[in-house]
């Protein structure tokens, strides 16, 4: 199994989306970066973990997990004319962006804010907390995956180098 962080806004789509429906598939579609693309193509598998990060609104950070529930396959909605994510040069024989579905697995009691991973020393490899990185899927490390569900589950209890105690 791998693990995630996708990148939403969340009037886009939202922790509480997959909350609202926790035995129903979104579709996650609209990835338009060719590196985010290559990752949901040819590393997202079906069964892997997926931290939920709310990003470009007030309170940003992880907000829960979700589940992958189906793989790759072509975005839907760089066919569709009305979406924000149409793409006129896509065609069925050239699609060249793709989509997975995630289903909720849980909402964290609160946001994990991003100046919260950024004070812990454990996370300074993760992509998130690097400057620059604007990707909207990233991979995370097994070891990272666990610091941060232990972060998730402190009730703010950290010394100064942003540990959980």
């Amino acid at each position: 199994m791998n693990y995630w962080l996708f990148k939403t806004e969340p009037a886009e789509c939202s922790i509480d989306d997959f909350a609202k429906a926790p035995d129903t598939a979104i579709v996650w579609e609209g990835v338009r970066n060719y590196q985010a693309r290559n990752f949901l193509r040819d590393q997202v598998k079906t069964g892997d973990l997926v931290f939920i990060y709310h990003s470009s609104c007030k309170d940003i950070g992880i907000a829960g997990i979700a589940k992958v529930a189906q793989s790759s396959y072509p975005d839907p909605s760089q066919f569709n004319s009305q979406s924000p994510y149409f793409d006129a040069k896509s065609s069925g024989s050239k699609a060249p962006w793709v989509a997975v579905d995630l289903q909720f697995v849980e909402k964290f009691s609160q946001l994990l804010s991003l100046d919260k991973l950024k004070q812990s020393t454990k996370l300074e490899q993760l992509p998130l907390v690097k400057k620059g990185n604007r990707l909207s899927v990233m991979p995370v490390s097994p070891a990272e995956w666990q610091h941060i569900i232990k972060m998730s589950n402190d009730k703010g209890n950290t010394n100064e180098a942003g540990e959980t105690t």
